[in-house]
């Protein structure tokens, strides 16, 4: 057993220079499971629009309200979680949306037309919406300064984990049959019941019990954590000390415009806002328009999950730039790369292009996400961490639902070549806003 350290005089303090332990990867874990679910839902979409526009003759519109309506309960999601989160708890509201979302999306396989799969995908994007935001700011919580963006950028990295599986599935179980899209949905569903029991078993946030004056129940949490690494340490703060009071919803959305937050608050929404834009135009819409193309089915799916294959590499590169060069510098680049890599994408011509342009934009893209996900909790304090996280992110999910409607006219006015140079006008506009907000590499979270 080591001796306290007498710089370690408050829970924050503690959790910031812990070193990662076994609850750590088990947090991280069960946390990422939930991140891989929701990231498996949005990419068998991609792979199911370009089934059923067969299968049920769908119209381009049609097609795009089906891929939008799930981003309209998203954004609705992450909006309320993140509220919900700052006056519930994380783990209560990290658990009910993987509940919501496994319910409607087992539903979702039993769909027999487009007003009932319309109805369930805005319910599984109602749960998927709370969850992002809620999980990052969750595991952000736990993370010691010195590796917190990187865990968070790893957290990110179960996004290519679950689309790849999306991919798989696209491409093996999806056209086997008429009801592969079904089986699909189905096999969506099941890993959610597994990820619902690990979120009951993990702890809450520490800091967030600490904010609300629960300190004895703060404290037991983080001894824990000092168990794991042989480290003993004296009770934070004396168990008797007031709570702060409450936030009202509505002052913690105040908060957010408050002078202090307000040019983060506008930043972080553009770069969200851009970010979804061109992310979920291009990738929800990549295996039609490769069908389009006149590239069948199956081919169109294995070119796409070629190009997911190179979303794992984006978050390493991405994972290790975070703690080497920050918060700022690395999103923007990455997402510059992005730019580059969409313009390429939307001009080239022949399967070696394509598959080496796609995985480009895959690679530079998924590695902003992590950026991005890794510095937004960062921003605010406890009080308002989830609340600033989900809005953003609700922001964000407007793009989302705008951008797969949009594509369509976009193809009609120019082709794909015009739809990809706007995508990458919204990457070079986030790579700027980006450098609105705070880089607090290696400091310590603002526990306000």
């Amino acid at each position: 057993m080591t001796d306290v350290v007498p710089s370690r005089s408050s829970l924050a303090a503690r959790l910031d220079q812990l070193p990662f332990t076994r609850r750590h990867g088990r947090l991280l874990t069960g946390s990422g499971v939930g991140w891989a679910l929701d990231a498996m839902d949005v990419g068998l979409i991609s792979f199911i629009l370009a089934a059923l526009a067969q299968q049920w003759d769908l119209s381009k519109a049609e097609s795009g309200w089906i891929a939008s309506v799930g981003f309209i309960g998203m954004a609705l999601g992450a909006s309320l979680g993140g509220l919900l989160a700052d006056r519930f708890g994380r783990r209560q509201v990290f658990a009910l949306t993987l509940l919501v979302y496994g319910i409607a999306t087992g539903a979702s396989a039993l769909a027999g037309g487009i007003t009932v799969l319309l109805v369930l995908r805005f319910l599984v994007g109602l749960g998927l919406g709370a969850e992002l935001p809620v999980a990052s700011t969750y595991v952000s919580e736990f993370a010691p300064a010195r590796i917190r963006g990187r865990l968070i950028v790893i957290l990110e990295a179960f996004w290519a984990v679950g689309w790849t599986a999306a991919a798989l599935i696209g491409y093996f179980v999806i056209p086997a049959s008429d009801d592969g899209w079904r089986w699909a949905f189905a096999l969506g569903a099941i890993p959610a019941v597994y990820a619902l029991v690990i979120r009951w078993g993990l702890p809450e946030s520490p800091r967030w019990l600490a904010s609300r004056g629960r300190l004895a129940e703060a404290e037991r949490i983080v001894s824990r954590f000092e168990a794991d690494a042989d480290i003993v340490s004296a009770p934070a703060t004396p168990p008797a000390a007031p709570s702060r009071p409450a936030l009202t919803n509505t002052s913690r959305l105040s908060t957010l415009w408050a002078s202090e937050f307000r040019v983060r608050t506008l930043c972080l929404w553009l770069v969200w806002f851009c970010v979804n834009f061109a992310y979920y135009g291009a990738f929800i819409w990549i295996p039609s328009i490769l069908v389009d193309a006149g590239y069948d089915l199956v081919r169109s799916f294995g070119f796409t999950l070629l190009i997911t294959l190179a979303q794992l590499p984006g978050y390493a590169v991405a994972a290790w730039l975070i703690e080497v060069w920050g918060r700022r510098a690395t999103l923007s680049v990455f997402l510059v790369g992005s730019a580059a890599s969409a313009v390429l994408f939307g001009s080239a011509e022949g399967d070696t292009a394509i598959i080496g342009t796609g995985m480009a934009l895959s690679f530079f893209n998924l590695g902003a996400w992590g950026a991005l996900y890794a510095v937004t909790p960062e921003i605010y304090p406890t009080s308002v961490r989830a609340t600033g996280s989900g809005w953003a992110a609700g922001v964000g999910r407007i793009a989302s639902i705008i951008a797969p409607v949009l594509v369509p006219v976009l193809l009609v006015a120019g082709g794909v070549e015009l739809l990809f140079v706007v995508f990458a006008a919204f990457f070079i506009v986030a790579a700027v806003a980006a450098w609105g907000l705070v880089d607090k590499r290696g400091q310590s979270l603002d526990d306000r």
